[in-house]
């Protein structure tokens, strides 16, 4: 399920490196006893949609929104109750309306854009996080382990499911965005995943990649 969150205009700039102030209204959302904090994300969201860019930041108006998407119902419910109770995410921007969405039905194969850049890590032998870009070699692979891992927490069969870039749309690109000042090469490229129509719904209720609970990995 999907929540879309439609937000007020704002009169200050917002940063360019925002993720962490709305990872940060997610967690308020979800209120004080959080089980989900730490573990491994079974949720995404998407960065501000339909916003004005400036020399030093962004400013969101009428028509500015962002959306949560989750594989648990009970979780969206608990962040739409705290947004009803304290609706401002950051920077004096506040949640006007909210439209929910149910998971789509999907084909067996099917593509999409990403919402939010996808970043992929691998450890190396040394303990440091290798950040792998959608031409690397072994890229694919990551990306299908890290959406297996994922169903096997849910509780859902990751028979046949891949995950793939698709690079042959478009100009995939690379940037590096900066999470609390830590810098991450990430990737703008759409992606294709294969799979059941539940494996390949609950991709896109969770994000491909790592780390899509703060702010990566989203799926249009």
């Amino acid at each position: 399920m999907r929540l879309y969150l439609a937000l007020t205009s704002c009169k200050q700039v917002i940063p360019f490196n925002y993720q962490s102030f709305v990872t940060g209204a997610i967690h308020k959302w979800i209120g004080s006893n959080n089980e989900f904090h730490g573990k491994p994300s079974l949720y995404s969201f998407s960065w501000l949609h339909n916003v004005d860019a400036y020399k030093n930041g962004l400013k969101t108006h009428d028509g500015s929104y962002f959306f949560i998407s989750a594989h648990d119902n009970d979780l969206l419910k608990r962040i739409l109750e705290g947004i009803q109770h304290s609706p401002e995410v950051c920077f004096g921007i506040n949640v006007s309306e909210v439209q929910i969405k149910s998971t789509p039905v999907f084909s067996p194969e099917q593509a999409f854009f990403v919402a939010s850049p996808v970043l992929i890590k691998k450890k190396m032998d040394a303990g440091q996080w290798l950040h792998l870009e959608y031409n690397d070699p072994e890229a694919d692979k990551i990306l299908t382990g890290s959406l297996q891992t994922k169903l096997k927490i849910a509780g859902l069969s990751v028979e046949g499911v891949q995950v793939s870039f698709d690079t042959t749309y478009g100009v995939p690109r690379t940037k590096i965005v900066r999470y609390k000042e830590i810098g991450n090469r990430v990737n703008l490229c759409p992606v294709r995943i294969q799979g059941s129509p539940e494996q390949i719904g609950f991709a896109w209720n969770v994000g491909v990649g790592n780390s899509t609970g703060i702010g990566f990995g989203a799926l249009k």
